[in-house]
């Protein structure tokens, strides 16, 4: 099922399946999400939990037993329950199930919140832990944008630009996309610009860490621009699909990272995943701004 939001500057959908945006639309008709060709990627903007990226050999284990989960959870593959939807506001709800326990064996409720304020979009993951044991997870965000956002630019026109002058740490990622230990100061022009190229990302995804916790997209030739704001988010992701000319780009808010290279996760040990205590509710809030 699609459902509406919508105020006096933005025309929101999101699809119950995953609780994945649809569309985010200015008063014109202009259309600011990608909106998932499948020659490139096909898929708009998916919502990530309980894990973020890769498990390696898609397995981890915790308490002696041995679990298998696909690349970023079972959120975006779940249909979400509507407990609530107005105008501006909407909140989707995912409780635990036989089938999500066969690959993450706790009871919880993950609740998905859109809200509409002004030319902002505002997103909330939130978790209860209704187990009675610690729940290790994490969340994140994976929405696509166009680019370009206007006609008469292109991709290369475009860059990312953070709001604070600061270069962040690119964290080593294997061939594979796994986490190997080889991090790296990434420079920025001008200590806060990251200029967009196709080719940036034929090692797959970029992802950051002790970043400035806003990013826009923007170019110096329009006036379009979309700003990311993840003020309790430790990493950030960059990417489209590599090795080529895809129309897009995804500026994705995460709050662990993927598998080291070659290790099976014990998830009560992995250092970056959130640690909720049992009947403790996690909650982590970020947006979306158009402009």
């Amino acid at each position: 099922m699609i459902y509406t939001l919508e105020n006096e500057c933005l025309r929101v959908q999101v699809n119950s399946r995953g609780g994945e945006l649809w569309s985010v639309q200015t008063g014109d008709g202009s259309e600011y999400l990608w909106q998932g060709d499948p020659a490139y990627w096909g898929d708009r903007a998916l919502n990530l939990f309980p894990y973020i990226a890769r498990l390696t050999q898609g397995k981890y284990t915790l308490d002696g037993k041995t679990y298998e989960m696909p690349i970023h959870g079972f959120v975006n593959s779940s249909e979400l329950q509507a407990e609530e939807h107005s105008p501006a506001r909407l909140v989707l709800k995912l409780t635990d199930s036989e089938e999500t326990r066969e690959m993450y064996p706790f009871h919880f409720v993950y609740w998905l919140i859109y809200e509409l304020k002004k030319n902002a979009l505002e997103i909330t993951f939130a978790v209860e832990n209704n187990d009675s044991r610690r729940m290790y997870f994490g969340v994140g965000g994976h929405p696509g944008f166009a680019v370009p956002l206007e006609k008469g630019l292109a991709f290369e026109d475009y860059c990312l630009r953070f709001d604070a002058d600061k270069n962040p740490v690119r964290v080593g990622f294997s061939e594979d996309c796994f986490v190997n230990g080889a991090d790296s100061e990434l420079v920025l022009k001008d200590g806060r610009v990251l200029p967009l190229t196709h080719s940036m990302f034929d090692q797959d995804a970029i992802v950051l860490r002790d970043m400035a916790k806003a990013v826009t997209l923007c170019s110096e030739k329009g006036s379009r621009s979309v700003r990311v704001e993840y003020p309790q988010m430790d990493y950030l992701g960059i990417w489209h699909m590599p090795f080529t000319d895809a129309p897009y780009i995804c500026i994705e808010p995460w709050s662990s990272l993927p598998s080291r290279k070659d290790v099976i996760e014990d998830l009560a040990k992995q250092e970056n995943l959130i640690s909720l205590p049992a009947g403790e509710r996690y909650e982590n809030r970020w947006r979306i701004v158009i402009n």
